[in-house]
């Protein structure tokens, strides 16, 4: 069953893409024939009163079958006008007679005007229905919301820590208004947490008066302070008092009090802000705010009487106690065959108290069987539908998904494309959106800035999750919690988003836009016109049919292709092109006739070559090729580059270029003219360069200090014997962020020591006579320093004060250190140590004990007087390392734990 709330939600979203897109087009193809003209503007304006109406209806919570069945074809209509505009674009390549279409583009513009007409004619009447219906918001959402405040204490699992955190807070003396918001996802257990909080006996002694409030999304500024003065304080106000008034009032009844206010189920920041002026800083008082919205925490973080409490799921034990609490209530015990049932179910749950109580309650109520337990394992997305028995749940979890603006709408539902078990990198994901038309561009930012922004966002408001963090506090890779997925993926084929295929399907709607291949072996046999994405996650064999004249983005990494496949070359629209993790040995020339690409990944291929035609593509920016190559006997050539077209810099619009040869290409005066070429491609954010020849090294310097939005470069010398000659640069990228070195240096690059905004910083095979640490240790910013084989020295003295921001070092190969001096106050914020292969050190570093926020030492093959000194029973070392919680040395491959 469709859910129309959601529904509504799509529709409006894909109406507000679909006018940023038609006036786009119209201000692109300025040269349209006139009648095409007139016709799109026809439906724009169709368009925005059908927007105009879904807007008005926004409000209402009932809504008719009939509504819903508006919606769908409103929505059928917008992905009409988006093929057709597409078409056009098609008229414009090459192959447009090969193109078997029955209408015009003006002829298909026409008949969706007519299409759109009828559904406005609907309009009144809906409109009827709609103001017959009530406002019942509050009510449906009412059991699940109110549930927390009159919950058991055996349902209370995992908080104990937590709510002794709070108390402390709340009852420490400060002589200063401070405010606390709890920051969570949906279903986390904020309103439970601080409901204890709230109902602690010290805190009910310690404070004049104590208010509770719910800050929902229907209440408006002024209804909270009236709640607040009339409901809560018993204060009378004048009839049509206003904002101002009101905050007068309660600063005035608050004066002199010490107070606890709590503001339960925050989603407006407008809200928060205006009851903040309304309180006064009064003496040692709280405010305790709940919230799934951690943007709006963190904007309102302004100073440090603010704080945030980041609520985390129950551990998989704690976890494992609730759901047994629930689904056997008669003794909290499972019974003999169903513990793998209840392992997957809670693996499911993912730490999730409102999944772990819900699912808990259903299978309480059921034959404790396998056969009852494997039927709700199984059909747990249909459960979560409106009319299933975890409802509960879906409303709870949806009312996040229904307040995100509508552009990031689409980038949350675009991950039920993935796999539950498939982490997301951060950068792929970001190029996928952007190769959909989902990033808006704003002015002074690239579109993967933004995309990285819309990213930020959907974390913070507690939808996505990172699964790993990057070394610079940024996610590396992300994913969605599993209940979460459930329920996208049910509005993601109510909605045709995208067709999921795991192995059970037939035949797949010929209106499918987007195809997800989750299975072993896939021929597309049937005709689907409409398809614009395109994603294989399976082992097997994937035949792409010549049908997909729509498709914009193809990603089959990791399928068993030998050869590139024939039917790109018909896919003028393409803008994502991922081919990673395949065998593929070439790419034709005919790759130039796709000249809307933007992304060509063929990382982790065979490929070593790019042809003269990829030149043509002129909105391309990321093209990486390049592998590691594993079985290299060297690890200095483990990155193989790619050989580019000597006029590679024609590529203007390139923000990453990875990683090209730069020798053994050409013959020497068309490699030269190679590598100056590079000062073309200003936009250039990464930049990866392998086999540079000493003599080339000038050149290079000079291209690259044309690159005044560089972040990250990576450059390799020609061998281990030859030199890196990187001096001549006088004003390198200001905004360089990553350095890679690879290579003998005859002295460290004094330029980058200039380099403010540097985090991370990798010396390979540098063989430096002095050391880099003098050099490196006043970069204020830089979090990450690798030393491999990069110094020929004995000892490495880091100074007190120095690496203010440092978190890891990485220490290998340093074949001829015997000591390591750490004043004391230097590496204040090192977190990871690692020390590997260095034969003559045989102590510890002289002040370890002094780095307080040690978390991590990782030893690798270290001389045994060194892993000998560290071992609990007498080791002479212990005592200088003990504070260290986590401590492993690695021995040919065999762990020692040494914690």
């Amino acid at each position: 069953m469709v859910d129309p709330e959601i529904t509504g939600g799509i529709a409006a979203s894909t109406l507000s893409f679909l006018l940023v897109k038609l006036e786009a087009f119209a201000i692109r193809e300025w040269k349209l024939q006139e009648n095409i003209k007139n016709s799109l503007q026809d439906l724009g304006r169709e368009l925005r009163n059908i927007q105009a109406l879904l807007r008005d209806a926004d409000s209402k919570e009932e809504r008719s079958q009939q509504f819903t069945n508006w919606i769908e074809e409103v929505r059928d209509q917008a992905f009409a006008i988006e093929d057709a505009l597409d078409l056009f674009k098609l008229k414009q390549e090459s192959v447009w007679r090969r193109l078997k279409l029955r209408h015009s583009i003006n002829g298909l513009i026409k008949e969706i005007d007519r299409s759109l007409k009828k559904i406005q004619q609907t309009k009144e009447r809906y409109s009827t229905l709609a103001s017959s219906s009530t406002n019942t918001g509050s009510i449906t959402y009412l059991p699940v919301r109110v549930a927390p405040l009159f919950i058991d204490n055996v349902d209370i699992v995992g908080i104990k820590e937590p709510t002794k955190k709070l108390v402390s807070w709340a009852l420490k003396p400060k002589q200063r208004l401070e405010v606390m918001f709890v920051v969570g996802m949906a279903g986390l257990g904020k309103t439970t947490l601080v409901r204890k909080v709230y109902e602690d006996e010290g805190v009910k002694d310690n404070f004049d008066c104590r208010v509770w409030t719910t800050a929902s999304k229907s209440k408006t500024k002024l209804d909270l302070l009236r709640t607040l003065l009339v409901e809560k304080f018993g204060c009378t106000i004048t009839q049509g008092a206003d904002v101002v008034a009101l905050t007068h009032k309660l600063r005035k009844f608050l004066h002199n009090k010490r107070y606890v206010i709590v503001l339960d189920d925050l989603w407006v920041k407008d809200v928060w802000e205006s009851i903040r002026l309304a309180l006064p800083n009064g003496k040692d008082s709280r405010i305790i705010i709940t919230t799934r919205r951690g943007d709006i925490a963190n904007s309102c973080r302004d100073d440090d009487s603010i704080d945030i409490h980041k609520l985390q799921p129950l551990s998989p034990k704690r976890a494992e106690k609730l759901f047994y609490k629930k689904a056997f209530s008669r003794n909290g015990r499972c019974p003999s065959g169903l513990e793998e049932f209840s392992k997957s179910i809670l693996q499911k749950c993912d730490g999730l108290p409102l999944g772990i109580i819900e699912i808990g309650r259903l299978l309480s109520i059921k034959a404790p069987t396998k056969n009852e337990w494997k039927m709700l394992h199984d059909s747990l997305e249909s459960e979560l539908r409106s009319s299933g028995g975890l409802s509960n749940i879906r409303k709870v979890l949806s009312a996040s998904y229904n307040d995100l603006p509508f552009h990031l709408k689409y980038c949350f539902l675009y991950m039920s494309i993935f796999p539950e078990t498939s982490p997301v990198k951060r950068r792929r994901l970001i190029r996928l959106w952007i190769a959909e038309g989902f990033v808006i561009e704003k002015g002074g930012k690239t579109s993967e800035e933004v995309g990285e922004e819309y990213l930020n966002e959907l974390i913070d408001r507690s939808l996505i999750k990172v699964n790993e963090m990057d070394f610079d506090g940024r996610p590396k890779s992300v994913g969605v919690h599993s209940l979460m997925l459930k329920m996208i993926l049910s509005v993601s084929r109510e909605e045709n988003f995208c067709s999921v295929c795991t192995g059970a399907e037939r035949n797949l709607s010929e209106k499918t836009r987007r195809l997800s291949i989750q299975k072993e072996d896939f021929d597309v046999s049937q005709d689907l016109p409409c398809v614009r994405t395109f994603f294989s996650f399976g082992i097997g064999k994937v035949k792409i049919g010549s049908n997909f004249k729509l498709l914009k983005v193809l990603d089959i990494q990791g399928t068993p292709l030998e050869e590139f496949p024939g039917v790109i070359k018909d896919l003028l629209l393409l803008r994502y092109l991922s081919l990673r993790n395949t065998n593929i040995r070439s790419i034709p020339g005919t790759l130039g006739d796709l000249h809307h690409l933007e992304t060509l990944d063929l990382k982790q291929t065979l490929v070593t070559k790019v042809p003269k035609a990829v030149l043509q593509l002129e909105k391309l920016r990321h093209l990486l090729v390049y592998r590691y190559n594993m079985e290299s006997a060297l690890p200095f050539d483990i990155v193989q580059g790619f050989k580019a077209p000597k006029r590679i810099g024609a590529l203007k619009n390139l923000q990453k270029l990875s990683f090209v040869k730069a020798s053994g290409q050409h013959r020497m005066s068309r490699e030269h003219r190679m590598i100056q070429g590079l000062d073309n491609l200003t936009q250039l954010r990464k930049l990866g360069i392998v086999e540079l020849a000493k003599d080339n090294g000038t050149s290079l310097c000079l291209s690259i200090e044309k690159m005044p939005n560089l972040h990250s470069l990576n450059v390799t010398s020609l061998n281990k014997e030859e030199p890196l000659e990187l001096d001549a640069m006088t004003n390198p990228p200001p905004l360089l962020q990553r350095l890679y070195l690879k290579g003998p240096l005859n002295r460290f690059p004094q330029w980058a020591t200039s380099l403010h905004d540097l985090e991370r910083i990798r010396l390979k095979w540098s063989s430096l006579t002095e050391s880099p640490i003098a050099a490196l240790q006043n970069l204020p910013n830089l979090t990450e320093l690798q030393l491999l084989d990069a110094y020929t020295g004995t000892q490495l003295d880091f100074n007190s004060g120095k690496f203010p921001k440092l978190k890891i070092l990485d220490l290998q190969q340093l074949e001829q250190v015997r000591s390591i001096m750490m004043e004391e106050g230097t590496l204040p914020c090192l977190q990871k140590l690692i020390i590997s292969h260095c034969s003559r050190l045989v102590q510890v570093p002289r002040g370890i004990d002094k780095l307080i926020h040690l978390q991590m030492l990782l030893l690798y093959d270290m001389p045994r007087t060194f892993v000998t000194g560290l071992r609990k029973n007498g080791g002479q070392f212990r005592r200088l390392v003990h504070h260290i919680p986590c401590i492993h040395s690695y021995n040919q491959g065999q762990l020692e734990d040494l914690s």
